[in-house]
């Protein structure tokens, strides 16, 4: 019988940030744990820290959900895959001089999360 396999995802799609701002925030808790990735986004000055912690918070509710057998706290669980994807662009114009238009890219985002269980390290005595 197979072991399940302790992970979850949660994914924000269309979200109006820049794809490379929201990529800073990313890189910055990659690899973290889920408790310590959120104090440290809690104290973070960009806006995109709050959309970050948000889409893990709710990956971490997820694995939860998916596994309610188990005692998933915070801290037993860490941030597998954390990646930020471009989404559409809208294309506005800004009026310039002598008739011209200058073209202004609003463009938004999708943040997607896999949190997992920490895998218990064991140590063997000698």
């Amino acid at each position: 019988m197979e072991t399940p396999v302790f992970e979850a995802k949660a994914v924000q799609k269309h979200l109006r940030k820049s794809p490379r701002k929201t990529r800073l925030m990313a890189n910055y808790v990659r690899g973290e744990r889920v408790d310590r990735a959120l104090t440290k986004l809690d104290f973070m000055k960009k806006s995109t820290a709050v959309d970050v912690s948000k889409v893990i918070k709710s990956a971490a509710a997820n694995i939860r959900d998916k596994f309610e057998e188990e005692r998933l706290d915070n801290d037993l669980l860490y941030i597998k895959e954390i990646y930020v994807d471009e989404g559409v662009t809208l294309k506005r114009i800004q009026p310039a001089p002598m008739g011209r238009a200058h073209r202004i890219n609003k463009r938004s985002c999708h943040i997607t999360v896999v949190v997992a269980k920490l895998e218990e390290e064991t140590v063997t005595e000698e």
